[in-house]
């Protein structure tokens, strides 16, 4: 079985990169083939401008995070991040003025007596981050090192290591299948599946201009609705018609799709482009569709509503003034500006 099929990555100095995808896809493989924790079976991984295929993990110059803290539990906090200092047999002062700093970013100055027992999660996992940080490392490597934790804690943690990546200056490597991270913290995101990568780009790109549809439904929350559609003639304009709506393709698009007139392609829009008809932005195209409210999620800032316009079922996020309920029929609007379409044969996007 092949984890991870002709990948090329070329990470830049300082980049802040985030591997992500579905459990599965290879991502943690690529991590632990790039730290020498996995055997190569072709190709090459340079580091700098060394290869490193035979490289023992400890002369890389890496430093890794694992999804588990993997503190020794009889050690303190200080001799849990001096413990690899102490195995490259450094100066004692050394070795405190490191864990000393590394405590510093981290907040953790007052624990350094402790046991991990008495540790938070939360705490753990920036023990475990103050164990990379001091061996001031060229590039850290970090595997869901957010998983263990509960959700304010997630949000709080993610931004501390964006934080740590702008004040060590270093590079970051970070792998996780929650897409939401990849979006708040990296300064480029490469999206894999099955062991393939799909695109590889900065967060906004990947949103606006997805190169498939797997990349489409991956990028975003709620995920990007998706119609098997035809695109059509009708009254001298291009529209994506679904069987029970249709949307008008903007003029200054429709030339792109004028070759596929007739014929099946996959129509997506996400949830944010779909806007109740009462509280319109002004800077939109609308296409106003008629649909039947299923089930109402009131987030407080936002409403999100399950929809259903004859056999098709999408979801909307709407304005929270919205005054939705199971079962009212209502009319939304599509932002014809933001609509996405993709080959029904190879499920890239059509530009």
């Amino acid at each position: 079985m092949t984890a991870l099929n002709d990948l090329s990555i070329h990470v830049e100095d300082k980049e802040f990169l985030v591997l992500v995808g579905p459990s599965g896809c290879g991502k943690s493989t690529a991590l632990r083939l790039l730290a020498g924790l996995e055997d190569l079976t072709e190709g090459q991984i340079m580091i700098g401008d060394r290869i490193v295929n035979d490289v023992p993990p400890k002369d890389r110059d890496l430093a890794m995070v694992f999804q588990s803290y993997a503190l020794y539990p009889h050690m303190s906090v200080f001799d849990n991040m001096a413990f690899g200092l102490k195995l490259r047999k450094l100066d004692k002062d050394k070795i405190r003025e490191r864990v000393s700093d590394a405590a510093k970013i981290l907040g953790i100055e007052e624990l350094l007596d402790r046991k991990p027992k008495q540790l938070s999660g939360g705490q753990r996992q920036r023990v475990a981050v103050g164990r990379a940080i001091v061996r001031d490392p060229n590039v850290f490597l970090l595997d869901e090192p957010l998983s263990n934790l509960d959700a304010k804690l997630r949000v709080q943690t993610r931004a501390e290591i964006s934080k740590l990546h702008q004040e060590l200056s270093t590079t970051f490597i970070y792998v996780t299948h929650d897409q939401v991270e990849a979006m708040t913290m990296a300064t480029r995101i490469a999206v894999i599946n099955f062991g393939v990568l799909q695109q590889i780009d900065a967060p906004q790109t990947l949103y606006d201009f997805p190169a498939n549809k797997f990349v489409a439904g991956f990028i975003g929350s709620p995920s990007m609705n998706f119609f098997n559609s035809k695109i059509e003639k009708a009254k001298g304009k291009l529209v994506v018609d679904t069987g029970s709506l249709q949307v008008v393709i903007p003029k200054n698009r429709a030339k792109a799709y004028d070759k596929y007139i007739g014929k099946e392609v996959i129509f997506g829009i996400r949830p944010e482009d779909i806007h109740n008809t009462k509280f319109l932005p002004t800077d939109i195209k609308p296409s106003k569709v008629k649909a039947k409210v299923d089930v109402v999620e009131l987030m407080g800032n936002e409403v999100v509503a399950y929809m259903k316009s004859g056999d098709d079922d999408y979801i909307a996020r709407v304005d929270p003034r919205s005054e939705f309920h199971f079962g009212d029929q209502v009319e939304v609007a599509f932002n014809s500006e933001n609509i996405h379409i993709f080959d029904k044969d190879s499920e890239k996007a059509i530009r």
